[in-house]
């Protein structure tokens, strides 16, 4: 890894993300951590600055606010000097009413997908003109069928996917690494006493595979790996069938 610039931490104050910027930390990577808690993200700074030496900055960050997000993307290119990659690791799961109220339903389409979108097409942009780099979002295995226990958030994750695969074709000239990682089902406070829940990851294996993401070729990543397979199992059902289930 080229330890030129810093990295932007984006719904930096989730589990996954905290786990993801301290194995980055350790690395010796200065990191802008963003997001909506900034007390919050003032105390995880703190705790990265004293453990690892390395310049943490932070700021307020909105998804939802993207009349606002390049102005931020700026103002963190400023405050960093320059940017190697930005991690995305926001996300909005909502509930099971949110298929059946879409001011709910909308919202999460918002956070998961239109947001995530519009910041990263203007870090796109600034890694594009400068030639290298990476980005990296969190999706999810919801993205790769549409369930009835969670279709809203699975196709926001599975339109973030797309959207993902289009920026990792147009970028890959400029040499810029572009990274999808779908985990499973991961212990946090998003997941906490869902029903059905099996395979469960920790946050910090999670935080170690991404950051491992860096050093190999991967161009989607599934966490853990079997969920790869788990997946195209059940992809290959047939629509017939699937619609019958009750998953």
């Amino acid at each position: 890894m080229n330890n030129r610039g810093g990295i932007l931490v984006l719904g930096a104050s989730s589990a996954m993300a905290r786990a993801t910027s301290a194995e980055l930390a350790q690395r010796g990577y200065d990191l802008y951590l963003a997001g909506r808690d900034t007390e919050e993200l003032s105390r995880i700074a703190g705790d990265l600055r004293l453990r690892h030496g390395v310049r943490v900055v932070y700021g307020a960050f909105d998804a939802l606010a993207m009349e606002t997000h390049a102005d931020f993307l700026r103002r963190v290119i400023t405050d960093m000097g320059d940017l190697n990659g930005v991690i995305l690791a926001f996300g909005d799961l909502g509930h099971d009413r949110d298929s059946r109220d879409f001011p709910g339903a909308g919202r999460i389409i918002a956070v998961n997908f239109t947001g995530a979108a519009s910041i990263l097409s203007a870090c796109a942009n600034y890694f594009e003109g400068r030639k290298s780099g990476f980005i990296i979002a969190i999706s999810s295995v919801a993205g790769d069928r549409g369930r009835q226990s969670n279709y809203v958030y699975g196709s926001a994750k599975g339109a973030l996917s797309l959207f993902m695969q289009g920026l990792r074709n147009r970028l890959h000239p400029s040499h810029v690494r572009v990274i999808t990682v779908k985990p499973g089902f991961v212990d946090t406070a998003m997941t906490y006493g869902m029903p059905g829940m099996f395979f469960v990851a920790t946050p910090e294996y999670i935080g170690q595979r991404i950051v491992m993401a860096l050093d190999r070729r991967s161009d989607i990543v599934y966490l853990p790996w079997f969920w790869r397979y788990i997946m195209l199992i059940i992809r290959l059902i047939p629509e017939r069938i699937f619609k019958r289930l009750r998953l």
